[in-house]
């Protein structure tokens, strides 16, 4: 599993620019907003924690359709499917080799971005550690994704369509819970809680449902 995990690490930096072509997309999602909405600062800081996860989430869809595609393309994916260790296993280790090597850097990159958008430290660092909480969710759902496109030629808009719907809820409760840290009245906990309850759902949800789609489309 560690060499699965280092090897998918190593695919997915290397293929497409990996980490460097999210983060250059991160970056260009939230840079461009405030020239969209103005030079208002307060209404920047308002909407920057919205925005800051618009951004990642977009950023988080780029190579999910990747995440099986050098498997199939060289044949490996038979093997996978062969193998004795669990197929559910197997994908759960490519889930978070392709995380740490794609969402982490966007996790990094946010207080940055956040800075762009005006938000203070408190805000900063709420759409952090969301962020850091959230993304994997979006890992696994685009597993699921991933492996019903795998069989196709085409099928990178293909896994976008299908995941976005199903991130929807980690947007809802990771934006809430960054509002909520600074925001007196409404508090903090109850929305993260709800966003880790996600994040854990999916992470059994997620590879069990690849792991299914890969079999029944190597049958």
């Amino acid at each position: 599993m560690m060499a699965l995990f280092l090897r998918d690490l190593k695919l997915s930096v290397r293929a497409g620019g990996g980490a460097l072509i999210g983060v250059l997309f991160f970056t260009t999602v939230v840079a461009v907003i405030p020239f969209g909405v103005g030079p208002d600062l307060n209404l920047l800081s308002r909407i920057g924690p919205a925005i800051v996860w618009i951004g990642a989430l977009l950023s988080a869809l780029l190579g999910l359709d990747r995440l099986f595609q050098a498997e199939r393309d060289d044949g490996s994916l038979d093997i996978l499917l062969m193998q004795e260790t669990p197929l559910v296993l197997t994908v759960l280790v490519k889930c978070l080799a392709h995380w740490v090597a794609t969402g982490l850097p966007l996790v990094i990159a946010s207080p940055l971005l956040g800075l762009f958008m005006n938000m203070d430290e408190v805000a900063i660092g709420a759409v952090m550690l969301t962020l850091l909480v959230g993304s994997p969710a979006i890992t696994f759902i685009g597993a699921a994704g991933a492996a019903v496109a795998v069989a196709l030629p085409r099928g990178g808009l293909l896994v976008s369509i299908l995941v976005l719907p199903l991130t929807v809820p980690v947007l809802i409760f990771g934006v809430s819970a960054s509002y909520a840290a600074v925001e007196d009245p409404a508090p903090f906990l109850p929305p993260f809680m709800f966003l880790s309850a996600i994040t854990l759902l999916f992470a059994v949800i997620g590879p069990v449902g690849a792991a299914a789609a890969l079999r029944s489309a190597a049958d």
